[in-house]
């Protein structure tokens, strides 16, 4: 969860001699995949259903276990599971599943596998029905929420988090639940959980509201709507 902390870096006597200091959210303390992942993942506005889907999928395998386990599994699971493509998953069966459970780089859960399958069918089915993921999951972002200041002010879950899951599970996915769908939420941007203080949070704050700004110009101009990717 969300904190903040400060990282000091010195710099190259030669040209400077002062410390420069970079206030990050403290839940990636410790780990430089955490840092990496922080710094340049975590909180970026992502719109495309492909992505979208990748990280649902991440976050199903997640349920249960920390980040840190599948961050440092994840490029194995997307070789195993086709990048997480739901054309791909689509022609997964009993005998690729039992293969998948032997591999000792992946998440070996069945349910969670199943569960994976079960949601790229969803998706399929959802573009076959005009719908795009990205809007389904910006239709919830919120347009002002409170500011995130301290660990305590980040919530588990929240009204928005509750309506996606819902949403979701009333088209076909499962293993998401509102907390787990929040989660995707600030991995995704759809809510800027940066701390105030750390030094992505005005970044990943812009970038949102040019996400937002975009999807008004949709409504007010059709014309601009972004057909289905299947």
């Amino acid at each position: 969860m969300p904190g903040s902390s400060q990282v000091g870096e010195h710099v190259d006597p030669a040209r400077a001699t002062h410390e420069i200091v970079i206030t990050r959210c403290s839940w990636c303390e410790g780990h430089d995949d955490y840092v990496a992942y922080h710094d340049q993942e975590w909180g970026r506005p992502e719109t495309d259903d492909l992505a979208l889907f990748d990280k649902l999928c991440l976050e199903v395998f997640q349920c249960g276990l920390s980040w840190l386990t599948v961050l440092r599994k994840r490029e194995r699971l997307r070789e195993v599971f086709g990048g997480f493509d739901p054309a791909v998953l689509d022609r997964f069966g009993e005998r690729e599943i039992e293969i998948a459970l032997t591999d000792p780089g992946i998440i070996r859960h069945r349910a969670k596998i199943a569960a994976i399958l079960t949601n790229a069918r969803a998706l399929r089915t959802l573009w076959d029905s005009g719908e795009r993921l990205g809007d389904l999951v910006w239709s919830v972002a919120p347009l002002t929420y409170p500011p995130r200041f301290e660990l305590a002010d980040v919530p588990a879950a929240t009204a928005e988090s509750v309506d996606l899951a819902r949403m979701l599970k009333g088209r076909g996915f499962r293993f998401l639940g509102p907390t787990t769908v929040y989660a995707f939420m600030q991995s995704m941007g759809v809510v800027n959980d940066h701390l105030v203080d750390c030094h992505v949070h005005a970044v990943c704050g812009t970038a949102r509201d040019r996400v937002l700004a975009e999807r008004r110009r949709r409504v007010v101009d059709p014309s601009e709507q972004v057909r289905s990717p299947g």
